[in-house]
């Protein structure tokens, strides 16, 4: 009894505060399910004037010098009030565009697609810049947003609103500012250990700390046990 005392106070004490951190941010995350929206539906941007595709898509095929085995997919995009036709090719990074209307091959079309639809989501007062090109996840844009590449996009608001926008699917994939990224920032590093860089080791710290709890927890109910049994 004595040895069950001393072990279930020894993890108490180890992993009292690995709980109590973890339950604190766990309620952060129920706070964050009300103040921070879902990630936007992948859903294109715009409209698409159908009488202007004057340009036939064999001859944009044939213009771009790919053949059809290379081509993955064909959209139709609206970029600064012209349609374009959105090509994936088959390896290639980035889509590419050419004019469905007089033929022209886009050199910068992305990049200008990406603002439109930033601005199409901000709203048309907005002030927006580019600041980054993401091809990997990083600490802010997460795997959980499962869509790469995309542009980001920051708002001069004075709120540190910033957008993820995919060309690829024509829409925004996250929507954020300071005040969002400052609770997301908490719970990552309180609640799921984001700190530590190394996968390996975050996950061993966060089972170790999950296990330790849940030592004390049973050891405290063998106390109750014993007790409620000398009773």
């Amino acid at each position: 009894m004595a040895v069950v005392r001393r072990i279930h106070r020894t993890l108490g004490a180890v992993f009292g505060l690995t709980l109590i951190v973890a339950a604190l941010s766990g309620i952060l995350h129920q706070v964050m399910s009300r103040t921070q929206a879902p990630p936007p539906k992948p859903r294109p941007h715009g409209t698409v004037d159908l009488t202007r595709l004057t340009f036939p898509l064999s001859g944009a095929v044939q213009r771009l010098g790919a053949s059809a085995g290379q081509v993955r997919m064909v959209s139709v995009r609206t970029i600064e009030g012209r349609s374009w036709y959105q090509f994936l090719l088959e390896d290639a990074e980035k889509p590419v565009y050419l004019d469905a209307e007089d033929g022209t091959v886009g050199t910068d079309a992305d990049e200008r697609y990406a603002r439109d639809i930033a601005r199409l989501h901000l709203g048309p007062e907005a002030r927006i810049r580019y600041t980054a090109y993401l091809t990997e996840y990083d600490t802010e844009y997460l795997n959980i947003f499962r869509i790469l590449p995309v542009y980001r996009f920051d708002a001069e608001d004075g709120r540190g609103t910033r957008v993820y926008v995919s060309t690829m699917t024509g829409s925004v994939t996250r929507h954020t500012d300071d005040a969002k990224q400052w609770e997301a920032w908490v719970f990552s590093n309180f609640h799921k250990y984001q700190f530590i860089k190394h996968k390996d080791l975050r996950d061993g710290a966060l089972i170790t700390a999950t296990a330790g709890a849940a030592a004390a927890a049973i050891y405290g109910l063998v106390l109750l046990a014993f007790t409620l049994r000398r009773r």
